[in-house]
């Protein structure tokens, strides 16, 4: 995502625009915001558990959580999945990008998260 200010008929606007993957389709913007109106303060990563794992496990893509495939303590395989997003009303299972074990589960059912946020840690 990209942020730009732009000015439109003496009126500043803060707009966040996605790049699409390929669609051939002009990328889509969020309403424009004055520049003057107060920003939101970006959502709170959540806290990961007390002794969470080095190996993160990274959201390839924004969507919500669907459903959670592994639980903390549970030993995995590279290419397991531990998380399932849903986006675009498909099914994208986040895989273990190596062997290991969860250390910890940092989203839960409904969350809705962006592309490259640590779902998971595993040791």
């Amino acid at each position: 995502m990209k942020n730009y200010t732009i000015t439109v008929n003496g009126n500043v606007y803060d707009v966040v625009v996605e790049e699409g993957a390929g669609s051939g389709a002009a990328p889509a913007a969020a309403a424009p915001r004055p520049v003057a109106a107060p920003k939101a303060a970006p959502a709170a990563a959540p806290k990961a558990a007390a002794g969470a794992g080095s190996i993160k496990v990274e959201a390839g893509a924004a969507g919500k959580v669907f459903k959670l495939e592994a639980k903390v303590g549970q030993a995995v395989k590279k290419g397991d999945a531990v998380v399932i997003i849903e986006a675009m009303k498909m099914e994208i299972p986040v895989v273990a990008p190596q062997d290991g074990t969860v250390a910890s589960i940092d989203v839960a059912v409904g969350d809705s998260v962006e592309a490259g946020a640590t779902l998971a840690t595993l040791n």
